[in-house]
């Protein structure tokens, strides 16, 4: 297979079973609503490892491109190959979430919600703030390469890594993914979100493209921060991509600022 066939196929498969679990848990006649957190971050964790079994021998099933930066970064992955990853898997992640609307079509109209309707694609902050949002997506992305990279370095039984790295992101949205739905992941948001965008969904209101940068840009630069202090403290291949890595971090945090300034501002005006 393709190499970018598979990560289109791959990052498919992931959001439909991601996507899946969150409307499974949500819409309105579900025989599953109700169900907790547990089971949204257990969807999502075994969402990972089915979809590394399915393509892992093609392509080394990144299906993330934080985690395709992050290995360029560290120096596992050709740079070339970086955008056309990136592209298959975004693309891929929209034909996942297309997939979840037609098999939930009678509950999307049931449901009278707009924002569980658009939490079925995408992620949201549990408190609007861009600085404390971008440093939540930060973090969990940088847990997650770094956690990959350690993964990497170790030997499992043949077969079992992908279960390894699906209880990694299932650790990681029981732990951290309450701030912000836990994208760690911009093909994850954004194709759905995309998806959300452009499906004929009934009364689905707007997409929140004011918020998707939070999910697109955080998970890249803590992936690539990930790789980069993996690289200086566990390898001592210390490089210039981790002064490039820090100071990406501090301008995202930075322009969390700004963002609220301007954002936050205006939606809190548009209210009063």
């Amino acid at each position: 297979m393709n190499i970018y066939i598979a990560e289109f196929v791959g990052t498919a498969i992931l959001a439909l079973f991601g996507c899946g679990v969150v409307a499974n848990v949500n819409l309105k006649g579900s025989l599953a609503k109700g169900s907790d957190w547990v089971v949204i971050a257990f969807g999502w964790g075994f969402a990972v490892t089915f979809a590394v079994y399915a393509i892992g021998q093609f392509s080394g099933a990144h299906i993330n491109p934080a985690v395709t930066l992050g290995f360029a970064v560290a120096g596992d992955f050709a740079w070339a190959k970086v955008i056309p990853y990136m592209i298959a898997q975004i693309t891929g992640a929209m034909l996942g979430a297309a997939i979840v609307w037609l098999h939930f079509m009678p509950h999307f109209k049931a449901e009278e919600d707009e924002g569980t309707k658009l939490a079925v694609f995408s992620t949201g902050p549990a408190y609007p703030n861009y600085v404390s949002n971008f440093a939540s997506e930060i973090i969990g992305t940088f847990i997650l390469v770094m956690g990959l990279l350690f993964i990497g370095a170790n030997e499992f039984t043949e077969g079992l890594n992908p279960l390894i790295v699906g209880f990694l992101i299932t650790a990681i949205g029981l732990s951290l993914g309450g701030t912000t739905g836990y994208a760690i992941n911009p093909a994850r948001d954004f194709g759905p979100r995309l998806a959300h965008f452009l499906l004929p969904i009934p009364g689905k209101g707007f997409s929140d493209f004011k918020y998707a940068v939070v999910p697109f840009v955080g998970p890249l630069t803590g992936g690539a921060l990930g790789a980069a202090v993996y690289n200086s403290v566990f390898t001592g291949k210390s490089d210039v991509f981790l002064i490039i890595t820090i100071a990406a971090t501090v301008l995202v945090l930075i322009s969390g600022v700004f963002l609220n300034k301007r954002i936050l501002k205006e939606d809190t005006s548009e209210l009063m």
